[in-house]
């Protein structure tokens, strides 16, 4: 039985991660391919989002058919293939189930549309408040009305992402069992992991107007979402100590993650939450261009990882994912302090406590494409965007240059393999441009520079399975007002762990409060630290992890 407090879990996005047959989308072969480059990474698990049959209006989320693979991505073979070759390499499988939703394809829709009211009751339909008037003011997350009209019916069915994802009705209690039914489906094809795809929106509270917002808080973190949670538990992956899940927690609160995630509440082994990933934001508001927080970054993950600690609940520690730009472009420097900039970032991450998250690519520094022109995207929040913007009165350039920040596709261009054409991920068209810079960030230069960022993200999975106090040790926050010092202190048994990371290109003299004499470097991005005393000498982007066993 693996730990899960031990292991790393490493993300791959299918479609862009490699393809073995030039069609231009990545596939399971392609996983399969670059089974010994994870292996080498030393990772545990890998996170494979969704490949069930889907149209792809969100690129998978959007699942027509739970129990097989879309041809696009290959065969049941191929999957069970995958399998076999992760476990002979001590590699275990998460897969992405999506359960608020389904495709408007799905089957179970389908039927719901033509009338079985059965399969009507698996989703949520309601009359208009009037003519015209959907049943609430509810916003998609993806841009206009939540609702969707259906003529023959004279009723609306509630989608909270896009029109062709119609939500799931979790209060019956039929629906509840037929997801149940898929987890073991594929527990039974040897899955070691699930992540639960915006779990905590599947129990909705009252469909009435939001004079407050979008209506969020009326179907965020719902009245029946912790008992949902342990049913499933009990009727799937609770059955099987091995396995780990992860819940990706939509504008959660914490207190609701001490449930979630606690040790002894029988739901989840952990959650993503996203709070620290919008302090680039304007309170939620996602589509505008200002600069990041520090200060509030450093508030909302001390404040989660002591908190999460204190109630015996365990994180999901990350920066990337299929949903988030690049952190190198976005938190550290693409230019002269690329590397160390990624290697700090990485460094702040991994020495936290909670598991961590590598999502492809991430582990050689790649960046955002820098796309201009809206025919190189391919993403529908972001696509949607571009209109809405444009109508709220932006011109379009600036409407371009908060696409080139905050959309989805800036993480899902191909991750870049060689310096060769199509940076080695295809040998037909992608279907999503490489980023130009593929020449001088690729898998194979880096895997063979000892200096890389590759392989410092080697050393950091290495050292949370060498030293017990990064997997288990208490967080203790070092000069939280600091306003260009990311530190904090580690300690378990007698060992202790002191991380300290310039956020920022500005060198300076931080008096650590520490004897730093007694401590031994575990690792640093420059070749080495520089004190007297207990002052450091902090270069750009420096980060340095310290170890002393008391």
């Amino acid at each position: 039985m693996k730990d899960f407090r031990k292991c790393t879990v490493y993300q791959i996005y299918p479609k862009s991660f490699y393809d073995t047959n030039g069609d231009g989308l990545g596939d399971l072969q392609g996983v399969t391919r670059k089974l010994d480059y994870i292996k080498t990474l030393g990772v545990d698990y890998i996170w494979l989002t969704p490949f069930f049959v889907s149209p792809q209006k969100d690129n998978g989320y959007d699942v027509e058919d739970y129990y097989n693979i879309d041809p696009r991505y290959g065969t049941m073979e191929d999957f069970e293939t995958l399998a076999r070759e992760a476990d002979k390499r001590g590699i275990r499988l998460m897969l992405d189930m999506v359960f608020n939703h389904t495709s408007s394809r799905n089957q179970w829709f389908v039927k719901a549309l033509a009338g079985d009211e059965k399969y009507k009751n698996y989703y949520i339909f309601k009359k208009g408040q009037a003519p015209g008037v959907p049943p609430t003011n509810w916003e998609s997350k993806f841009g206009g009305s939540a609702w969707e009209y259906v003529p023959e019916m004279d009723e609306y069915y509630l989608h909270l992402f896009d029109v062709s994802q119609p939500d799931l009705n979790w209060d019956n209690e039929e629906v509840r069992r037929e997801v149940a039914k898929v987890v073991r489906f594929w527990m039974d094809k040897g899955v070691k992991g699930f992540r639960f795809d915006v779990v905590n929106l599947i129990s909705k509270g009252e469909f009435k107007d939001d004079d407050q917002g979008d209506g969020r808080r009326f179907y965020t973190d719902g009245p029946n979402i912790h008992k949902y949670l342990k049913e499933l538990n009990e009727l799937s992956f609770g059955n099987d100590t091995d396995i780990i899940t992860v819940g990706e927690m939509s504008s959660t609160s914490m207190e609701n993650c001490f449930q979630y995630a606690g040790a002894d509440s029988h739901e989840l082994s952990m959650v993503f939450s996203f709070h620290h990933l919008k302090v680039d934001f304007m309170g939620n508001e996602k589509w505008v261009l200002v600069p990041f927080d520090f200060k509030k970054l450093k508030d909302i993950l001390f404040d989660w990882q002591v908190n999460m600690a204190a109630h015996n609940a365990w994180n999901a520690v990350f920066w990337c994912n299929h949903d988030q730009p690049r952190v190198v472009s976005r938190f550290g420097d693409e230019g002269i302090y690329w590397k160390e900039s990624a290697k700090m970032l990485a460094t702040v991450i991994h020495c936290l406590r909670g598991t961590p998250y590598i999502y492809q690519g991430e582990e050689l520094g790649m960046t955002n494409p820098g796309f201009t022109d809206i025919s190189q995207y391919r993403d529908v929040e972001s696509l949607n965007h571009f209109k809405i913007l444009q109508e709220k009165g932006l011109n379009e350039q600036c409407a371009y240059d908060i696409l080139s920040v905050h959309s989805r596709d800036n993480s899902r261009t191909p991750v870049q393999w060689t310096d060769e054409e199509n940076a080695g991920f295809t040998t037909g068209t992608p279907w999503i441009q490489v980023t130009k810079n593929y020449k001088t960030i690729n898998a194979r230069q880096q895997t063979q520079d000892p200096d890389s960022i590759f392989n410092y993200y080697r050393s950091l999975v290495a050292l949370r399975k060498k030293y017990d106090v990064i997997a288990y040790g208490d967080i203790v926050p070092v000069d939280p007002h600091h306003p260009q010092i990311f530190a904090y202190e580690r300690n378990y048994n007698g060992q202790q762990l002191f991380v300290v990371n310039n956020f920022y290109k500005k060198e300076i003299d931080w008096n650590c409060g520490k004897d730093l004499n007694e401590y031994q470097v575990l690792l640093s991005n420059y070749p080495q630290p520089e004190h007297r005393e207990q002052i450091m000498h902090l270069r750009p982007y420096e980060s340095v992890i310290y170890f002393r066993q008391k």
